[in-house]
C-alpha cells in the first residue's frame, strides 16, 4: 500500500468519528451481527453508512493487506425484497492489481412461523467487482479475472432465548475469486445482546466459517497444492450507540505457515485484532 493511501485510510477515520452523531449500523458484509426484524410489510426504507476498519478481513483473510480501509455503501429495502452496494478499498499487492472492491447485492427475506418461534430467511445473490483490474483470463491466477458472483441461502433466530441469535448461511460461487472454480463455504454465527450499559448497547457475537473448492479448478491453501478447504473464525465485542457501532473483533483461521494461492502468504491468514467503526443515515 503506497504512503499516499495510508494517509487516505487514517484520514476515513477522522471522517467516521466526524459523522459519528447521526445514523445506524449498516454493511455489506457484515459478520455475527444479530438478525434485525424482517419488515413483512410492504414499507420502503433506506439508509447510507460509512465505516473504518483497522483491517479489512473477509473470511479470516485481510483483503487491505494489513491496512485499514475505509468502507462505505447503501440499501434499500421494500417488504421481504432488499437490494444495496458496499465499496471498500483493497490491497492485494497487484495481484491482482485492483485498488477498490465493490459489491452489488439483493434478496428476499421471508419469515418462516415454525413450532419452535419465527426463524428469519434470506436468500440472495452477491456480485463482487474490483473495478480497474484489468484482469487477462489467459495468464495465471494473480491476473485472472477477480471479479465473481455468489448465491446465498441462510436463515436465522431466537429459539432458546430472546437475546440470543443463531445462525446458518450457505454461499456458492460457480467460478470463484480469480477463476478458481465452483467453492462452496459454510457460516454459522451466534450472537447475544447484553443490557446496555451506559449509553452502549453490548453484543458479543461470533462465526465460524468453512470454505471448500477444488485444486483441479485452481483452488488451494498451502504451497504444495494438496490442501482445498480452510476453516475460519472470529469473536467479538460490538458497542452501539445512537447511529454508530465500534467492533472489536479477533479473526483466525487453520491455514498454517506454508500459505499460498487464496491466502498467498501467512500473515494474511494469521490471527488479528481488528477495531471498525460505522455509521448509518438515517
Amino acid at each position: 500500500m503506497t504512503v499516499s493511501r495510508k494517509i487516505f485510510a487514517l484520514c476515513g477515520v477522522l471522517a467516521a468519528a466526524a459523522a459519528a452523531s447521526t445514523a445506524a449500523l449498516a454493511d455489506g458484509y457484515e459478520v455475527a451481527a444479530p438478525a434485525a426484524p424482517v419488515e413483512e410489510g410492504r414499507k420502503f426504507t433506506y439508509s447510507f453508512n460509512i465505516g473504518v476498519t483497522s483491517d479489512y478481513v473477509f473470511r479470516g483473510i485481510s483483503q487491505s493487506d494489513n491496512d485499514p480501509a475505509l468502507q462505505g455503501g447503501a440499501d434499500v429495502s421494500w417488504g421481504m425484497l432488499y437490494a444495496g452496494v458496499w465499496s471498500s478499498m483493497v490491497d492485494f499487492n497487484n495481484a491482482p492489481p485492483a485498488n477498490a472492491e465493490v459489491d452489488w447485492y439483493g434478496g428476499i427475506r421471508p419469515t418462516w412461523q415454525s413450532p419452535l418461534g419465527a426463524m428469519n430467511l434470506d436468500f440472495g445473490f452477491i456480485y463482487y467487482s474490483y473495478p480497474g483490474a484489468n484482469p487477462d483470463n489467459s495468464l495465471p491466477v494473480a491476473t485472472a479475472d477477480p471479479n465473481y458472483w455468489e448465491l446465498k441461502a441462510g436463515y436465522s433466530w431466537s429459539v432458546l432465548h430472546p437475546s440470543l441469535v443463531t445462525g446458518t448461511t450457505v454461499y456458492w460461487s460457480p467460478e470463484y475469486f480469480a477463476k478458481t472454480g465452483s467453492v462452496w463455504t459454510i457460516e454459522t454465527m451466534a450472537a447475544w445482546t447484553l443490557p446496555k450499559v451506559s449509553v452502549f448497547t453490548p453484543t458479543v457475537n461470533g462465526v465460524l466459517g468453512w470454505q471448500r473448492g477444488s485444486i483441479s479448478d485452481g483452488y488451494w491453501v498451502n504451497a504444495i497444492a494438496t490442501d482445498n478447504e480452510y476453516y475460519y473464525w472470529n469473536v467479538g465485542l460490538a458497542l452501539a450507540v445512537e447511529g454508530m457501532t465500534f467492533d472489536f473483533r479477533y479473526w483466525d483461521t487453520n491455514i498454517g505457515g506454508d500459505a499460498a494461492n487464496i491466502c498467498p502468504v501467512d500473515t494474511l491468514c494469521d490471527g488479528r485484532f481488528v477495531f471498525s467503526a460505522k455509521v448509518a443515515i438515517p
